[in-house]
């Protein structure tokens, strides 16, 4: 269960221990292994409480064995507890409460005595795979009895405190970008909501001041082209390419430097700005913008990519992303699942949409640009932060 340091793997001890180093100078009081009951002062789950009860709204929060459920007018603890989920698919997965709350019977309330720290083995708590400690039946469960036995490693408690705060202040960090993340989706959601029109008419409920003229219907065909120009790599195996695919697409949309004898059909050349729309599974929305192409690039066959002279691409991307054209592109797919269903250039060219003046198309496809980098750049610091903390915690856990 537990990896020692490989000072202490062949060493026969009745009462094994780990030694933990805080830097290259200084020994620091060593880990113990003690059980989770030893740790606590207390350790149990809590109570039932029926479902009308638990509303969107109230005085004190209910947590379950998956979080937060809700809110109710009452409550049956109070002050700071870890909590396990104790059923269900999720059993094991932790979390933490402070003040009043209602804890259920689907959740264990934990809190440290006096030698150890709550926070601190909220973190433990999470290290520990717990989940593996459930029954096997149709409905996984956690016993009381059988968590107080877990053993673990943990330091005494000034230095559990210090662990503490380090992991306190990345969560801070996480949930901070988290909020500025999910606010910015819904302003993009409510935004995209009110600068094109809707029902039927010419006209958006927002306008960038200065334009007053109704916006026109038209189809995709009649404002942009199909690159058709293609390459056989396998003509000159020893080339490099810059090559846009589907894992290049998922993988933060950057292309990747592909050899020529390593793709084994024609490639679509793209040798000028366009947007790269994906023929399968249409309802992931998978359009590509690629304001600037790299140096001999190419696009996969998954691909269907085209350009435009009259129109701006970032409002053209904006519009295929509505929902209005996805139902359109999945009512006409093909295929024998979602995941398999594609669409034919043809139809993806046919779509209609709703456009305005060149200039005003400029002025919105800038703005959802902006807002869709503010959007990836808080993504991308989320994803940071949590692999820092990934990391911390298995480096700073014994």
């Amino acid at each position: 269960m537990f990896i020692y340091p490989s000072s202490l793997r062949h060493r026969k001890s009745s009462v094994p221990r780990a030694t933990a180093y805080l830097s290259q100078e200084y020994r620091t009081p060593a880990w113990e292994q003690r059980k989770l009951g030893e740790l606590s002062s207390e350790f149990k789950s809590g109570e039932f409480i029926c479902a009308d009860n638990v509303s969107e709204s109230g005085s004190y929060p209910v947590y379950g064995g998956n979080g937060l459920r809700g809110y109710t007018t009452t409550f049956n603890h109070e002050g700071l507890y870890t909590l396990i989920g104790r059923q269900g698919a999720l059993c094991g997965n932790v979390n933490i409460a402070d003040g009043k709350s209602y804890f259920t019977e689907h959740a264990v309330a934990v809190k440290a005595n006096h030698l150890n720290n709550t926070t601190f083995l909220y973190y433990l708590f999470g290290t520990l795979d717990l989940g593996q400690y459930s029954g096997q039946s149709a409905q996984p469960g956690l016993a009381v009895s059988n968590l107080v036995e877990v053993e673990a490693m943990v330091p005494d408690k000034a230095e559990q405190k210090k662990i503490s705060r380090v992991f306190k202040t990345v969560d801070s960090l996480i949930t901070l970008h988290q909020r500025k993340y999910d606010k910015l989706c819904v302003l993009k959601k409510s935004m995209l909501d009110k600068m094109f029109p809707k029902g039927g008419s010419l006209y958006p409920e927002i306008r960038f001041a200065g334009f007053t003229d109704p916006w026109e219907q038209r189809k995709l065909s009649s404002t942009c082209e199909q690159l058709s120009r293609t390459i056989n790599p396998l003509e000159t195996p020893n080339e490099e390419f810059t090559e846009y695919s589907m894992p290049a697409f998922d993988n933060n949309e950057t292309a990747e430097t592909v050899i020529g004898n390593s793709m084994n059909s024609l490639r679509k050349i793209v040798d000028r700005p366009c947007l790269l729309v994906n023929k399968l599974n249409v309802r992931k929305k998978r359009i590509w913008h690629v304001p600037r192409p790299e140096a001999n690039a190419v696009c996969s066959s998954e691909f269907v990519p085209f350009s435009s002279h009259s129109s701006d691409l970032s409002f053209i991307k904006i519009s295929l992303l509505s929902e209005r054209i996805t139902a359109y592109l999945e009512s006409c797919s093909s295929g024998s699942s979602n995941s398999q269903k594609r669409v034919t250039p043809e139809i993806i060219m046919s779509s209609e949409i709703i456009a305005p003046s060149l200039a005003e198309q400029r002025r919105i496809g800038a703005f959802f640009d902006r807002l869709d980098s503010l959007i990836t750049l808080h993504q991308r610091k989320l994803e940071l932060l949590r692999n820092i903390k990934k990391s911390m915690l298995d480096k700073m856990f014994v």
